[in-house]
């Protein structure tokens, strides 16, 4: 993931949900995917031994995990003489916008990453090819990643996508600040109790320990995360209509606002403000995503943990998202490159402990399993809430739907309306936006 922030808010889909490109000229919307181009398949899919072939790899990792990619596409190729992978980058909405054109065009990659809620809409559009031979050929299954991250690439029955990571949030803590209220830095807190008696303490200490951001990134995270642990969900199962402005949204965001209310927060926080005022010591405590690691090493002489997002509602739960491999339709499939790209998506997958360094938690469960990655102390710490995050429903158009509430959080955290009001009238919206994409995708 890119860690320059305009992109990377881009990337995220602006807080509740990943960027969805529609595929202007790649098949309407109507019955829903085609099968027709599903990769046949046949041989084992961890070897190949075909004619030559080259594969073309597109991304967004135009961060700091770029060189950490290439470093493993070249590994990968110095291993597997008959296959060559070129990678190209792109920022993450140029090449939401480059993909589908070009697999118009019939010049699309052959694979590629994919935010995970881009994958439905993609897949309606036929842009992107059923995976469930290639998780056949690699005996892939649920038990391999977890439950959340695996059910997230199906659409309509059908696996598009094979997980590559996932990027959670997780609590970030300033140390010395922590200290400065009497606090025990090394022991942030973990229950909602524990959480308030801190913010209580640093109040106390004339520090303002939270910062609530008005804004998606992160604010949006925060606001579903608490909305799960409340036991509530965005929209119900099938995305028929939302549910984000039932009761247990409407106290996940009036606890928000109670953050500015109650003085633990400043008024108008800016973009971005929460964590710099993080690394200024100027608050104790800061929900963000696990790409704020590497960042934070960088900073001299700041003492910070991380710890899993504290437990506010009645149940864990966390935002996460999660990049996930993909293979693109083509004019004319070829049966080798299929192949090829199924050698390379297991590879890259079995090798993702490097790719954690970057700032991620692989998805391969034999990879977080090890203890190469229990080493690696704060991506692991993060790595521990993976049975318990939350993705947004596999339904095409659903991040249409999704950008609504980005809207409310803003004016109830800016204190312009109240939660309630705030989610009811996005509830509305979001309800039109859902049933014009079941109209436009295929129920």
């Amino acid at each position: 993931m890119s860690l320059d922030n305009l992109s990377r808010r881009r990337a995220l889909g602006l807080g509740l949900g990943a960027l969805v490109i529609g595929a202007a000229g790649c098949g309407g919307g109507g019955g829903g995917p085609k099968q027709a181009q599903a990769p046949a398949t046949t041989a084992a899919a961890t070897e190949y031994t075909g004619p030559s072939v080259s594969l073309k790899f597109w991304n967004g990792f135009t961060g700091g995990d770029g060189p950490v990619m290439k470093k493993l596409v070249d590994q990968f190729n110095a291993e597997h003489q008959n296959i060559k992978v070129s990678m190209n980058v792109y920022q993450w909405a140029d090449y939401y916008a480059k993909v589908p054109a070009a697999v118009s065009a019939g010049q699309g990659p052959d694979l590629g990453i994919m935010h995970v809620d881009s994958v439905a809409t993609n897949a309606a559009r036929q842009v992107v090819l059923p995976l469930d031979d290639v998780a056949n050929a690699l005996s892939l299954t649920e038990a391999d990643f977890s439950p959340p991250v695996w059910k997230a690439g199906a659409y309509k029955g059908a696996r598009y996508s094979i997980p590559l990571d996932v990027h959670p949030l997780g609590m970030f803590y300033n140390k010395t600040v922590m200290k400065q209220a009497g606090l025990d830095p090394e022991q942030p807190p973990k229950t909602g109790e524990e959480y308030m008696t801190a913010l209580e303490a640093l109040k106390k200490a004339g520090i303002q320990g939270h910062w609530a951001t008005p804004f998606p990134f992160t604010g949006s995270m925060q606001f579903g995360t608490l909305l799960y642990q409340n036991g509530g969900q965005l929209f119900a199962d099938d995305a028929g209509v939302s549910r984000f402005a039932e009761d247990p949204g409407v106290h996940a965001l009036t606890w928000l606002v109670d953050l500015v209310n109650k003085g633990y927060s400043p008024k108008n926080v800016g973009q971005d403000a929460d964590f710099i005022a993080l690394q200024n010591g100027k608050a104790a405590f800061n929900w963000n995503g696990i790409w704020s690691i590497n960042t934070l090493k960088e900073i001299k002489n700041l003492e910070w943990g991380v710890a899993p997002l504290p437990q506010i509602g009645a149940k864990p739960a966390a935002w996460a998202g999660s990049h996930q491999f993909v293979v693109f339709k083509q004019r004319t499939p070829d049966q080798n490159k299929l192949t090829a790209a199924k050698v390379f998506i297991n590879w890259i997958s079995g090798h993702s402990l490097e790719w954690a360094k970057g700032g991620q938690v692989p998805a391969r469960k034999s990879i977080r399993d090890s203890a190469e990655f229990a080493a690696l102390k704060e991506q692991a710490t993060i790595g521990t809430q993976i049975d318990y995050l939350y993705f947004l429903p596999s339904v095409a158009g659903i991040g249409d739907a999704s950008a609504v509430v980005d809207q409310a959080i803003n004016a109830a955290i800016l204190l312009k309306k109240s939660p309630k009001d705030a989610l009811t009238e996005a509830a509305a919206k979001a309800d039109k936006i859902l049933e014009a994409n079941r109209k436009k995708y295929g129920a």
